[in-house]
C-alpha cells in the first residue's frame, strides 16, 4: 500500500475572522517538524444531521470531529488528532470509520474536484473513487441503517483555553486529554489513533 504526502496552503474565506487565514501543512513525519492543519482558535463544530459527527462551517477544510477525534480529508488522504490542531496521523482508506465516510457531500467544505456530479445529499462514492479492492474490503460500508448510529461523542471544549502561543506541545496534550476529556472510543477503527495515557513517571515514552 502506497501513500503520498502533500504540502499546500489553504485560506479562509472572510466569513471568520478569527479563523482568517488557516494553513494546512502536511509533510513527511520527521521530528521536529510540525505536521497538520494550523488553527489560530478552536474552531466551531455544528452536528451533521442525523450522523454522529460534527464539522467545521467556517474552516475551508474537510474538517470533522468523531467519535474523540478530528478528522481531516486533504489531498486523497484522511488524517486523525485528538487535538484541534494537531499533529495529525495518516489513516489508509481501509481504516477509516464507516460515520465518517457516510458524511454527505454537502458538508466537505473543500470538496476535491472529483466530488462534482455527486449528489449533495449523500455520501461521497468512495467505492468508485478508491476501486474494487477499497469497495470489496469495506463492502457495506453505506449500508447500515441511520438507527444504528450511536450518539455523538462530547466535545472536548477544554480546548478552546488553548490558542495560538499556548497551544500545548504533543505531552502536554496527552496530560491535559486525560485530566479533562474522559470519554473513550466506541469504534474499533477510532481507538488505534488515541493517544497512550500521559505518564509523567516515563518522560521518554512516546
Amino acid at each position: 500500500m502506497r501513500y503520498f504526502f502533500i504540502v499546500l496552503v489553504m485560506l479562509l474565506g472572510p466569513t471568520a475572522p478569527a479563523l482568517a487565514q488557516m494553513s494546512v501543512g502536511i509533510g513527511f513525519n520527521i521530528p521536529g517538524l510540525s505536521i497538520g492543519i494550523n488553527l489560530p482558535a478552536y474552531p466551531e463544530l455544528v452536528r451533521v444531521p442525523g450522523h454522529p459527527v460534527y464539522y467545521a462551517p467556517r474552516v475551508r477544510a474537510n474538517f470533522f470531529f468523531y467519535d474523540g477525534l478530528y478528522w481531516l480529508y486533504q489531498g486523497d488522504n484522511w488524517y486523525a488528532s485528538s487535538w484541534y490542531n494537531g499533529p495529525w496521523g495518516l489513516v489508509a482508506p481501509a481504516q477509516v470509520p464507516v460515520f465518517i465516510l457516510r458524511v454527505p457531500v454537502r458538508y466537505y467544505r473543500a470538496p476535491p474536484t472529483y466530488f462534482r456530479g455527486w449528489r449533495a445529499d449523500a455520501a461521497p462514492r468512495w467505492d468508485a473513487h478508491w476501486g474494487r479492492d477499497w469497495a470489496q474490503e469495506r463492502r457495506g460500508w453505506n449500508t447500515s441503517r441511520r438507527s444504528a448510529a450511536p450518539p455523538p461523542a462530547p466535545l472536548p471544549n477544554y480546548q478552546r483555553r488553548y490558542t495560538g502561543p499556548r497551544y500545548p506541545q504533543e505531552e502536554q496534550q496527552r496530560a491535559l486529554r486525560d485530566q479533562h476529556y474522559r470519554y473513550q472510543p466506541r469504534d474499533d477503527l477510532t481507538r488505534p489513533h488515541v493517544p497512550q495515557r500521559f505518564d509523567p513517571s516515563q518522560p521518554d515514552a512516546e
